[in-house]
């Protein structure tokens, strides 16, 4: 009962180390430009379902819908939780979409006209990824400005449109979104207000911040999956990759750290600190527990099935401790200390 036990513990704590299978193509050994490419290449032969312009409205009444009321859909740009008629409410009823100043509409956040050239409303113009619920009046003050810095709620900014401090990181990721899909045609310049003398590859500072700043929310959750599900009947087939884990934009492009969503993606995988006096490192085919002092009394490394692989008793209360002779893979090390014992995940490549 007890080796039953811990092997489902160990099962519960490798959930969700990997990517989802949607990656497994990708090559997450790849850094900067390389990986931007092998992401091209995967949302674009996965993007099987070309949406129309009609369709899109199908889509977003399911993909924006509220998840905690499925009679309204969330507005983005929307702050007013107490109105569903404000141009900066929060909520509409799903089905009151189309024209009218109190209705909501499909907003490009990538602007139809700042694509080079227009997006139009066929191809990324009908790219139900960059395509959010809005309050039709509210769609209208942001018109094709550029997204620019601020803070607070959304309004236009000196040299831009802000789009609020909970908008900020869906945005920058639909823009990473539509830049890697469509490459030149919708470069992050000709959309927002930021420098790129620090981003490779035409990436803006601006972006890749409010990628770090502002989490994944639910709505981007719930957007992705459905549209990332072929047998969805307004679905794309292909999914947002800065919504599945942020660190990607940061593994290509730099600039602030995003979360990262995935143990076996990272810029130095060698590398874990397990408290701030022990670190853990692979080199090879070998594990390294390196500690400041000889509080580490033992160390079992499992691997993903639970089953203990390693057993290391430190009698001689040594401060370096190697372990070598591992297959490549992901292990669970469980290090025991005098008044600690604490489990970290290590890739050995």
């Amino acid at each position: 009962m007890k080796q039953i036990s811990t092997i489902l513990f160990f099962a519960a704590c490798f959930t969700g180390l990997a990517q989802q299978p949607y990656y497994n193509s990708i090559d997450l050994n790849l850094k900067g430009q390389d990986l931007k490419k092998e992401l091209t290449t995967l949302i674009t032969t996965t993007h099987k379902k070309q949406l129309t312009y009609g369709e899109v409205w199908n889509a977003l009444k399911v993909t924006d819908l509220d998840p905690t009321n499925s009679t309204r859909v969330i507005q983005i740009y929307g702050y007013n939780k107490n109105s569903t008629t404000s141009d900066d409410a929060y909520y509409n009823s799903v089905n009151n979409n189309g024209g009218g100043t109190t209705q909501w509409n499909r907003e490009h956040t990538y602007a139809k006209s700042l694509g080079s050239p227009n997006l139009g409303e066929a191809g990324p113009g009908a790219d139900a990824h960059h395509l959010r619920a809005s309050n039709v009046k509210r769609n209208s003050s942001r018109g094709n400005l550029k997204f620019a810095t601020g803070s607070g709620t959304s309004k236009t900014v000196s040299g831009g449109w802000y789009p609020g401090d909970e908008w900020k990181g869906d945005v920058a990721r639909m823009m990473m979104y539509m830049y890697v899909r469509y490459t030149t045609r919708c470069l992050p310049a000709g959309v927002g207000v930021g420098s790129t003398s620090q981003t490779p590859d035409g990436m803006i500072d601006l972006f890749l911040k409010w990628n770090a700043e502002d989490p994944v929310s639910q709505i981007e959750i719930q957007r992705n999956e459905y549209l990332g599900d072929s047998t969805k009947p307004y679905a794309q087939g292909n999914r947002n990759p800065f919504i599945d884990n942020p660190y990607l934009a940061t593994v290509i492009w730099g600039g602030p750290t995003a979360e990262n969503k995935w143990d076996n993606l990272g810029t130095d995988d060698n590398y874990i600190e397990v408290k701030n006096t022990i670190k853990a490192y692979t080199k090879n085919n070998s594990i390294l527990i390196a500690s400041t002092d000889d509080s580490v009394t033992s160390i079992q490394i499992f691997n993903t099935f639970g089953q203990l692989v390693r057993s290391f008793e430190n009698t001689r209360k040594l401060k370096t401790i190697e372990l070598q002779n591992f297959e490549k893979g992901i292990y669970i090390i469980k290090i025991n200390g005098t008044t600690y014992s604490t489990n970290k995940k290590v890739i050995v490549k």
